[in-house]
């Protein structure tokens, strides 16, 4: 088995033709291993992220996710190995706003066979309700998610992306509307839920306080050779 979660090499992508946002020679995080990725607005955090998913494809390289080569996966099959094997902590939670709590938790593993063959007769309820014990959320599984806080939707979103022991799981800014409190609660289910499965983590955050919790730190402005020099070397 490959024994990386993330290998990128050659990796380039635009959104206009002549505007290069990503320009990144080699990008590799092995499988098991947390990473803290940071780096200035502009540099092109979120995008790399759209493209380590399979929500976006990239202009040109190579792109291997979990032994998957993206760069030759349509857009239906980078879906489908996502929802199987990648947890992904939208910045903006992207939750349903229609179902409730309990229920936008347990999507993956509706949507996903290989999800939920991973909780091992657990129902996906159950190990919702577990999830949301864990975050601080326990009793609110039948609330809709409009009605939750900003910091209580993070948590969901949370909770959905770790349901199912995704092998890699993605977390965009995951803290950023969290009290400390909740916040080391997080990184704790998030770390625990990691070590049971063996997922890698690729963890994206302004808050510089939260990187020496993680096995290696990367700052994306020195790896990104299209960072705009007016960015690189500060947040």
């Amino acid at each position: 088995m490959n024994d990386l979660a993330i290998a990128a090499e050659h990796l380039t992508f635009y959104y206009r033709q002549g505007v290069p946002v990503l320009d990144i020679p080699s990008f590799k995080l092995a499988r098991g291993r947390h990473m803290f990725l940071h780096g200035p607005s502009g540099s092109g955090k979120t995008t790399l992220l759209g493209i380590l998913a399979g929500v976006l494809a990239p202009r040109s390289g190579q792109v291997s996710i979990l032994g998957a080569d993206f760069a030759s996966l349509g857009s239906h099959a980078r879906d489908r190995w996502r929802g199987a094997h990648i947890g992904y902590i939208f910045q903006m939670f992207n939750l349903i706003p229609y179902l409730n709590v309990r229920d936008n938790v347990t999507l993956p593993c509706l949507l996903s066979p290989e999800r939920r063959a991973r909780l091992k007769g657990t129902s996906p309820d159950a190990a919702a309700d577990a999830l949301l014990g864990k975050l601080g959320l326990a009793g609110r599984a039948n609330a809709p998610v409009t009605e939750l806080s900003v910091g209580q939707q993070q948590r969901v979103a949370a909770a959905r992306a770790l349901i199912g022991a995704p092998q890699l799981v993605i977390a965009d800014e995951p803290t950023s509307s969290l009290d400390q409190d909740h916040r080391e609660a997080f990184i704790k289910v998030l770390f625990d839920a990691a070590a049971e499965s063996g997922a890698a983590i690729l963890f994206v955050s302004h808050d510089r306080t939260l990187a020496p919790l993680f096995d290696e730190q990367a700052a994306l402005s020195t790896l990104n050779h299209a960072a705009r020099p007016s960015l690189k070397g500060g947040m």
